[in-house]
């Protein structure tokens, strides 16, 4: 065994004249570690966006070559994209990979990451035990990068939505688990930068993979994912005692509590509006369940005690039911999120 340290640039660093995006951002961790880092997923590096990490590392080929694989294409010998149309079969591959001291990440559509449930539980349940054990060094986490989901699937359409993962992975020990939905290109590179350079965790992070609206610049970003969440001056009317607060997490929803704020903002500028977004989902979890849980006095300042909050929700609502139950301000708390119905084909379906 051994514990390789990751090389990794400054999220929204740009390189070489690139926009920063989460693929030229992996193509640059990729390129200062060729010996200790991996990109593992079914056969959707390209669909998913990330075909700039290809500069760095094509696809591990050890078949017959085509000539325009050969020339130009994105097989090698020595890649070190690992894919195959078989999510559990990349799953035991990194987690071998991650086992031995070394780093990586599985990208995935959302809806079929299910098809690991079984393994992502053992994973989690085997990190919680070596936690307890003195001699167990830690060891890279575990990654996952959840897109094409649920709320933009362009051309899918239903078959290609269930945002469930989620709810299952919370249901491990709160020590081992972290759920991070960034709203924005600029807080998906701070977050996974973080990920990349933990340890000992299973981080899941679910972000779409078409162009969409950057609410915060890289600086604020990072200040944003630090804290975890927070609210959003710019977007609400408040002075501090707000008469509704509108919160969001997810990549697509907070598109409907701006929009609400702005409508609020044009036909009753009197309301006092408080916009509030949620990247790290444990947040929202109660200090004693899970440690990044906030204090219930940080929780009401946020929320406050007694005025209605209508929250914007990535997956299924019922979790942030379940997250928030106990909290002082739960009767008044109205979520909306996925449901098993319909089409969700563009960003206004």
């Amino acid at each position: 065994f051994r514990s390789c340290a990751v090389a990794v640039p400054r999220p929204g660093a740009t390189v070489a004249g690139n926009v920063p995006t989460l693929g030229t951002f992996l193509r640059e961790v990729m390129r200062r570690n060729m010996r200790n880092f991996r990109v593992f997923g079914p056969d959707e590096t390209q669909s998913n966006k990330l075909d700039a990490i290809y500069q760095a590392g094509k696809k591990v080929w050890l078949g017959e070559y085509f000539p325009e694989d050969a020339d130009g294409g994105e097989l090698a010998f020595e890649g070190r994209v690992m894919e195959m149309l078989s999510e559990h079969t990349v799953e035991g591959w990194l987690e071998g990979y991650i086992l031995s001291g070394r780093h990586g990440f599985i990208n995935s559509y959302e809806p079929f990451i299910h098809i690991i449930d079984s393994m992502v539980n053992q994973h989690a349940k085997w990190l919680k035990v070596t936690r307890e054990i003195p001699w167990r060094r830690p060891i890279p986490s575990l990654n996952y990068l959840l897109t094409s989901h649920v709320w933009r699937q362009d051309h899918n359409g239903f078959s290609h939505q269930d945002p469930g993962f989620i709810d299952h992975v919370v249901n491990k020990k709160a020590d081992v688990i972290r759920v991070y939905l960034p709203p924005d290109a600029n807080t998906l590179l701070s977050t996974y930068d973080h990920c990349l350079r933990s340890r000992n965790y299973v981080n899941v992070v679910v972000a779409g993979k078409q162009p969409q609206a950057q609410w915060l610049t890289m600086d604020e970003a990072i200040a944003h994912c630090t804290r975890g969440l927070g609210i959003w001056d710019w977007a609400g009317t408040e002075d501090g005692d707000p008469d509704v607060v509108l919160g969001c997490a997810g990549d697509g929803p907070p598109l409907e509590p701006l929009a609400a704020a702005d409508l609020l903002r044009q036909y009753l500028p009197d309301l006092r509006v408080r916009v509030v977004n949620v990247v790290d989902l444990m947040r929202l979890q109660d200090e004693k369940e899970h440690p990044h849980g906030l204090p219930d006095t940080e929780f009401d300042t946020l929320f406050t005690k007694d005025k209605p909050i209508i929250f914007a929700y990535h997956g299924y609502p019922w979790l942030i039911h379940r997250l928030t139950y106990r909290r002082t301000n739960h009767p008044n708390l109205l979520d909306r999120g996925s449901k098993e119905e319909g089409t969700k084909t563009t960003p206004f379906a």
